[in-house]
């Protein structure tokens, strides 16, 4: 008999000890995010166990705004990034302290996500459409940002300098939201999710979507070299948001109508989780469904003429392409 008892409790410090082991196994990372429909993947990687799938114990961090994720990924805060590309970004990665490991978010036609968005007095006064903001006051997050590359653009495609507008960097969507509601500038670029509330209340008008005037990539993954060097995280990592981005497209994006995603028993649970970590009702939500490739591809192109546009702007530093930033090992170009 206690031969039996013996050889029990050997099995179950046998079972105890590869318990410790597979908890060993897993590793952890921090993700520096928005709440932004942009990230859904990473919502739903987070929420439905697709990165506890791949071995990985992952912890979100959130921001208010793109650049400081940049700088916190650089710094050691977060391991990975994942947010929009702004001029901040490319300066570290360009000085090699960050590097683009996949694609995220674009602006696309019928993918409602940044809009030009205007105030009462601006709009009674004849700031009707996207191209009227030249002369303008425009609220954007910081200088080289996401919002102030899609000025740019908007300016080239329209033909007017962007040095005429007066760009107001308010360094959170949550201030520039604020400015735009008290009349203290004209226009402002804002997250359709920060906007929703404010044309709800009459407090903002809408004028246009980035995507339908000036398609580009904006989102991306990126990680310091530190991180890189533990390959299996980041291969584990971008797998599990390769499975979310899949069904993120296949679910969401494949049944956008009108900019708009019809909730059925396919897409609530999804649209349910994507509103858990953005804060906002599913109601919202399905007007506010960033385009992703299926394949979380990078449009390298793209990253390119972002860098050569912010390098002519004096943005950020010359000397270096996309190539430079680019880890090849991951990234999948487009």
């Amino acid at each position: 008999m206690r031969g039996c008892v013996r050889l029990a409790l050997a099995g179950l410090l046998v079972l105890a000890a590869s318990g410790i082991a597979r908890a060993d196994d897993v590793l952890k990372a921090r993700i520096g995010v928005l709440r932004l429909s942009s990230s859904a993947p990473v919502f739903i990687a987070q929420d439905k166990g697709y990165f506890r799938d791949a071995g990985l114990d992952i912890e979100l961090k959130f921001f208010d705004a793109a650049q400081p994720i940049a700088v916190a990924t650089t710094s050691g805060d977060i391991d990975f990034g994942i947010t929009a590309f702004t001029a901040g970004l490319y300066n570290l990665a360009g000085k090699g302290t960050l590097k683009v490991i996949g694609g995220m978010s674009r602006e696309k036609p019928g993918y409602p996500l940044i809009g030009y968005f205007a105030s009462n007095n601006a709009y009674a006064a004849g700031l009707k459409t996207p191209k009227d903001l030249a002369g303008k006051r425009v609220a954007v997050t910081q200088v080289g940002s996401s919002f102030h590359y899609s000025l740019g653009l908007l300016a080239d495609k329209y033909g007017f300098k962007l040095g005429d507008v007066k760009v107001l960097p308010l360094q959170s969507l949550s201030n520039a939201a604020a400015a735009l509601k008290g009349e203290t500038v004209d226009a402002a670029l804002l997250p359709v999710s920060t906007a929703r509330t404010l044309m709800d209340s009459g407090s903002a008008k809408f004028l246009g979507w980035v995507g339908d005037e000036t398609p580009w990539q904006l989102g991306a993954v990126f990680a310091s070299p530190r991180t890189l060097v533990n390959k299996p995280l980041v291969t584990k990592l971008l797998a599990a948001l390769a499975r979310a981005d899949r069904e993120y497209h296949d679910v969401i994006l494949a049944a956008v109508k009108d900019g708009k995603v019809p909730i059925s028993e396919t897409t609530k649970p999804l649209l349910e989780i994507i509103a858990k970590y953005t804060n906002l009702p599913v109601e919202q939500v399905v007007g506010n469904c960033a385009y992703i490739d299926p394949d979380g591809k990078l449009d390298v192109g793209n990253v390119d003429n972002q860098i050569k546009w912010l390098q002519s702007q004096g943005f950020v530093d010359k000397g270096f392409d996309a190539d430079a930033i680019i880890a090849k090992d991951f990234v999948k170009p487009d």
